[in-house]
């Protein structure tokens, strides 16, 4: 049965949604269920044939998606931040890049069979972990600060340089195969590194001065990357991701170029080109795989996962302030990702053209060792982290900002049942009583680049915004729900429903949910306070439920938390209304005594 282009493109894309989410739901990297669907839908059933599909379509299509994700990548390198980190980060994507590289292509040389120049290649790709991998992984690992820290700059750094060291070798294995002399190679070299430097240098000038308005920036970096990409390969073939990726670098190394608003354009087309391109290339797999592949992948497994990982980090975190049990875990993990998968691939196809040996075996062995990864890593990381006491405890704690007497006393309620608090705000007058009166605090706005640097958030898992400035507590809020999740941040209103006039109301985008009833603002809590009414902590039982609780301290009373079963904290805002229950601990906005309604 033919399937119609359009309907099988639907699908892939509606195939690729459906595992970010799950991806998203059970907290792993995207890539593995990525490239299981393309397994399914290639190999094993025959559904899906790329190059039938898509016929001479299929190479350009994987060259420019592979280039955009190489410069989406290449675009978080920024030099400045790289003396910033650790010693074991410096030592991981220097030296340590490159003993993986070595020992990652002995090990395919030896036990997959491969020449040098492809062994070489293999470790050049793999030697590399990866934000998109890493990040999905700590939050189910949720490892210590300092660990934490240690891989996800070992991600971002290494990405966009691995990529560089692929690319590099790739141009060299090019050159001897096409019988080109060492100049040539440089001039491959050279033509990528001019056409991605003037193109930066254009974008930049283009942007400093405003030539391009702000709702046509993401289109036009998007035709200029793919334009120097293109331009690059005509002057000099496959110099073109060379160019990419350094234009990347040049472009978020550059003062006074904003390039935030494109970056994130560049990471939300990201995730739709990665999702696409790696089932295509995933379902281009043939079964059952060249004799011998299979169990050559699970040996290169073996050694990436038992020798060469830990013999990296012994050598890079030689002299640091880590311990043998935070060396440990860094070893166990690091996960393959999404420039080995998408660059390997493009070469594969390219050197296979060009008839180099061994390049038919290069996208099973990658695959093999990235879900090989992926997956021993997520289902062994976290029990590991327990066993050597250096994983965090359950994201349980509030972080709020403001602190005046309605912060300060929600903060105080929230730390009696158990909840660790922290008030951060920039009115030292509110944050030295906070402290006076045993909360953790942190002097500064939480939305400043200050705070980015500074501001511990272990272990805090949501956001209360209860600042009396209104546009700053919107700001903090949205910040914060990129870092903590949209369900989990939530502001007091500053003004009453009826008070928001036209002029005063914030776009939709610009508001999360509020707390409490609808007619709660921050003035009105505050007054109540001064008036006498007190925030209790009760726990409801079959005998005192809260239908009791209510007939006791009147129904006036306002739920503001519940503490559910489980210590997970419930809270009370619009759209979602608490129906407390037995075994919860209810914490209440109570009357006066003289006050209740019986």
């Amino acid at each position: 049965m033919k399937i119609d282009l359009g309907l099988m493109l639907t699908g892939m894309l509606a195939i690729g949604f459906f595992a970010q989410w799950l991806a998203w739901r059970v907290k792993l990297p995207a890539i593995l269920f990525l490239l299981l669907a393309g397994i399914l839908l290639g190999p094993v059933v025959h559904a899906l044939d790329p190059d039938q599909l898509l016929g001479p379509l299929l190479m350009p299509i994987v060259s420019l998606s592979v280039a955009l994700i190489l410069f989406e990548g290449s675009l978080t390198l920024r030099f400045h931040e790289l003396s910033g980190i650790s010693h074991v980060v410096r030592g991981l994507v220097s030296y340590g890049a490159i003993i993986a590289l070595l020992m990652l292509a002995a090990a395919a040389h030896y036990f997959a069979g491969l020449g040098w120049d492809i062994a070489l290649l293999f470790g050049a790709l793999t030697c590399v972990t990866g934000p998109t991998v890493i990040v999905p992984m700590l939050r189910t690992l949720r490892p210590n600060e300092r660990i934490a820290n240690a891989l996800r700059w070992e991600g971002i750094v290494i990405d966009p340089l691995g990529a560089l060291f692929a690319v590099l070798i790739y141009e060299a294995i090019v050159s001897h195969h096409e019988g080109h002399a060492i100049g040539v190679f440089l001039h491959t070299v050279v033509i990528g590194v001019v056409y991605g430097g003037v193109a930066a240098l254009v974008l930049a000038f283009l942007l400093r001065r405003q030539f391009i308005p702000e709702y046509l920036q993401n289109f036009g970096t998007l035709a200029i990357v793919l334009l120097s990409f293109t331009l690059s390969n005509e002057m000099a073939h496959d110099s073109g991701l060379l160019a990419v990726t350094i234009m990347g670098i040049a472009l978020c190394n550059m003062r006074d170029v904003h390039i935030d608003d494109i970056l994130d354009f560049k990471e939300h087309l990201t995730v739709l080109l990665v999702s696409m391109l790696f089932i295509l290339l995933a379902a281009r797999l043939s079964w059952p795989l060249p004799p011998g592949v299979l169990w050559a992948g699970i040996a290169i497994f073996l050694a990436a996962q038992f020798i060469v990982r830990p013999m990296t980090v012994i050598v890079s975190s030689f002299g640091s302030s880590l311990s043998w049990r935070e060396r440990a875990l860094i070893s166990w993990v690091a996960p393959r990702g999404i420039v080995a998968a998408s660059v390997t691939a493009l070469f594969a196809l390219r050197l296979s053209n060009l008839g180099v040996s061994g390049s038919e075996v290069l996208v099973p062995l990658v695959f093999i060792l990235i879900i090989g990864t992926v997956v021993f890593q997520s289902a062994t990381a976290r029990p590991l982290a327990r066993w050597l006491k250096v994983a965090e405890p359950e994201p349980h704690g509030v972080l709020i900002y403001g602190s005046d007497a309605v912060a300060r006393a929600i903060g105080k309620a929230l730390k009696e049942v158990g909840f660790h608090i922290l008030l951060a705000d920039d009115d030292w007058d509110g944050i030295r009583r906070g402290r006076m009166e045993g909360l953790n605090t942190f002097f500064g706005n939480p939305a400043s680049a200050h705070a980015d640097r500074n501001l511990d958030l272990v272990g805090i898992g949501q956001m209360l915004g209860l600042s009396t400035h209104r546009e700053r507590n919107s700001l903090a809020c949205l910040h914060y729900q990129q870092e903590l999740g949209r369900e989990k941040v939530y502001r007091l209103r500053n003004l009453a429903p009826q008070e928001v006039t036209h002029r005063k109301a914030f776009n939709e985008r610009l508001l999360v949910p509020a707390l409490f009833e609808d007619t709660m603002t921050h003035a009105r809590f505050a007054e109540l306070l001064i008036r006498g009414w007190r925030i209790k902590s009760t726990g409801l039982s079959a005998t005192f439920d809260w239908p009791h609780f209510i007939e006791q301290y009147g129904s006036t009373s306002l739920l503001m938390f519940g503490v559910d079963e489980k210590g997970a904290l419930r809270v009370a805002a619009e759209r979602r209304e608490l129906e407390p229950r037995p075994g919860w601990t209810v914490i209440v906005l109570v009357p006066p005594e003289e006050s209740a309604v019986s």
